[in-house]
């Protein structure tokens, strides 16, 4: 397998720190991974990324360099599995059910990766979720293995930490008794953290199941046991208490990343939202995404479409649908709303300019899912956040910046099956309006270049000190 040479630099003198990244088949993986391999061998390090080979035309797109780095990418194949259509090589190409067989076919890249770490010597591997057999391997060559957690930190506080299973055994929760904080979190929590809700406790009880292979929650402890650091993208600033928790719970160093800012996108913002966002005052337009993996039921776009019609406010609306047909979007929309609404709502599907529409000055909120990435961006651009967290780690993360952070509001919802109607979505907009602007901290802070450098440099030190430690 050949490299794909991204700088052709020569080394210098004295060898630098090699890293090798190695993310889920996700692009919510892969970008975390991408970032932060930017930010690092902006700081002198040697990386060497792995994918597929049809992730990597994206993964060059988005990798960098700074003075003195090298980057190189190494192309990795995915055995084959039943079910697994060939060349399918990330979960943005698959159902959920070929997203599990693609774990199955993950687990069996151990030898493939053990020849890549043998001849590529790194000093050190950061790997994702799914390879809980890598740290054996790389023991057993000598390389430090360290784990890289692309969520916020109190998810892996609340769902993925061995006191989880204290109470139960090593049988799954049940709705009710997953609803309560693992034991010992709340000695940890000042932030008094609300229970989850039914429909949140059904949907995250996901990492408890299997698919024919061990289940999230095996995967991440057994990760997290055996590495020899862990490395999570956050910072004590943002999540303090659940840092020291997760610590004391396995025990070993917990390494902080920063929260990864991304670099400020290039190029300019197409003319047509320019021409239409200017027409309104500053900080006046509601921002509406749910990216390209999260989709809604027709009831419950009904619901967000009226309820953002109801706030009398400009807005922007982005859906999108598992099938990614535009013809879904007149179906789910509700009868007559795109003309009502032509003087101050642009709805659109597909890919769009996110991180250039919210630093316009005419934007000034964000309803979104409740991605670790998306709010990064949108306190960045020192948007007030509406969440309506979909799934998985959104839920947490909601919790996080309503309660620990100060800088959202989440929408009210049903508790059994977390229905929203349009006055619910309509009050969280009002409300987020009528809000003190906590945002505004949160964006210098991110916006601090000297602090956010200051925990890359100091992950590279602390790296370096884990590799002397041999």
């Amino acid at each position: 397998m050949a490299a794909v040479a991204v700088n052709g630099s020569e080394a210098s003198s004295e060898a630098p720190l090699h890293v090798v990244m190695f993310p889920w088949f996700a692009f919510g993986h892969i970008s975390p991974f991408v970032q932060l391999a930017n930010k690092i061998g902006a700081n002198g390090a040697r990386i060497t990324f792995l994918s597929a080979p049809g992730n990597i035309p994206r993964v060059t797109a988005a990798l960098k360099t700074g003075p003195g780095s090298r980057i190189e990418i190494v192309p990795v194949l995915i055995p084959p599995v039943d079910g697994l259509p060939p060349g399918a090589e990330s979960t943005a190409e698959m159902t959920p059910h070929m997203a599990e067989l693609l774990k199955l076919a993950t687990d069996k890249m151990g030898p493939q990766i053990e020849t890549l770490l043998a001849d590529l010597r790194p000093d050190a591997v950061f790997f994702d979720f799914c390879m809980h057999w890598l740290p054996p391997i790389a023991r057993k060559l000598r390389v430090k293995s360290l784990f890289f957690s692309v969520f916020s930190i109190i998810s892996t506080a609340y769902l993925t930490v061995p006191s989880r299973l204290v109470d139960v055994g090593r049988r799954p929760p049940t709705v009710e008794e997953f609803k309560r904080p693992p034991p010992g979190l709340e000695k940890y929590d000042a932030a008094d953290f609300p229970s989850l809700t039914s429909h949140e406790c059904r949907d995250l009880l996901y990492v408890f199941k299997s698919f024919g292979g061990p289940s999230v929650f095996d995967r991440v402890t057994a990760c997290m046991e055996t590495c020899d650091a862990i490395v999570a993208k956050t910072c004590a600033e943002m999540e303090g208490p659940y840092i020291e928790y997760v610590r004391d719970q396995y025990q070993k160093p917990v390494h902080l990343a920063g929260p990864v800012v991304p670099e400020s996108p290039s190029g300019e913002l197409d003319r047509e939202w320019t021409e239409w966002l200017t027409r309104f005052p500053e900080k006046s337009v509601i921002f509406c995404s749910f990216g390209s993996e999260t989709f809604l039921e027709y009831d419950q776009v009904k619901e967000l479409a009226s309820g953002l019609e109801m706030t009398g406010s400009p807005f922007i609306l982005v859906l999108n649908f598992p099938d990614k047909a535009e013809t879904r979007l007149r179906e789910a929309l509700p009868g007559g709303f795109e003309e009502r609404v032509k003087e101050r709502g642009m709805v659109k599907t597909g890919w769009v300019q996110q991180q250039l529409i919210m630093a316009h000055p005419s934007v000034g909120y964000f309803v979104c899912h409740g991605g670790w990435s998306s709010i990064t961006e949108a306190l960045v651009s020192d948007l007030r956040l509406v969440l309506l967290p979909q799934r998985g780690d959104q839920f947490l993360n909601s919790k996080l910046v309503v309660h620990n952070l100060k800088a959202g509001v989440e929408v009210k919802r049903k508790d059994e099956d977390g229905f929203f109607t349009r006055d619910d979505l309509c009050d969280a907009v009002k409300t987020a309006m009528a809000a003190p602007k906590g945002s505004q901290y949160w964006r210098g802070f991110l916006t601090n270049k000297e602090r956010q450098d200051e925990f890359v440099k100091d992950l590279v030190k602390e790296i370096k000190e884990t590799v002397i430690k041999l």
